[in-house]
């Protein structure tokens, strides 16, 4: 299923193939830099993309921690974990019908690129064959995502990566305005964005579309 033959490869398919060589419900690539997730790649499912939307708004879950990390991390039960881990993010999660994620981290050599994320709508961890196909899909995402962009131009995203993403652009436009509103860095204007999101019980990308409209001022 990972051959180079059929459909060229793009991030839908990378999403597409996981839930069926890793035995999981769905799927979803997240791209980050830094220590700040860029947006979500691709999702299989609008579990995983809430499950993306998610992380990105609260800054906590398992593909933030994989790449934060550097290495796996898997919850096989989410609603009673070993250790606590991600209060913000469980909730919502559980109520979405999570019950078991896993975060691998999306790196070529050094180059950290992001995570990807699998989730079960039952509990219970991956097996090792499980485990060891998921780090071969990761390995083949990152490898993808470093050779698309790598012929893109400078201060650019790959068109291939582009497609079927959502970058949260309007949250770093939002980011943008705040950060100037308020003579803040754009980091410190994230933070801010993230807090009114969770204390509203709201995502980031819809505060962002406020403050960019005008109907909403932080500060």
């Amino acid at each position: 299923m990972l051959s180079a033959g059929g459909d060229p490869w793009s991030s839908a398919r990378l999403c597409r193939v996981c839930p069926g060589i890793t035995g999981v419900t769905g799927a979803g690539v997240m791209l980050m830099s830094g220590d700040i997730p860029s947006g979500s790649l691709c999702a299989t499912d609008e579990v995983s993309y809430l499950i993306e939307n998610l992380q990105y708004t609260l800054g906590e879950g398992p593909c933030v921690d994989a790449f934060q990390q550097d290495r796996v991390v898997a919850e096989p039960d989410l609603a009673h974990p070993a250790t606590v881990r991600w209060v913000a993010f469980t909730p919502p999660a559980l109520r979405a019908g999570v019950r078991a994620v896993f975060g691998f981290p999306l790196r070529v050599g050094t180059v950290r690129l992001g995570a990807l994320n699998l989730y079960r709508a039952r509990l219970g961890p991956l097996t090792d064959d499980q485990h060891a196909d998921a780090l071969v899909v990761a390995d083949v995402a990152a490898r993808w995502v470093l050779g698309a962009q790598a012929g893109a131009p400078s201060g650019t995203v790959a068109e291939e990566l582009e497609t079927g993403a959502d970058f949260h652009y309007a949250v770093h436009n939002a980011a943008g305005m705040v950060s100037v509103q308020e003579e803040i860095s754009v980091t410190e204007a994230l933070i801010r964005l993230r807090a009114f999101a969770f204390s509203a019980d709201r995502l980031i990308a819809d505060v962002a579309r406020d403050v960019v409209t005008g109907r909403l001022r932080l500060g």
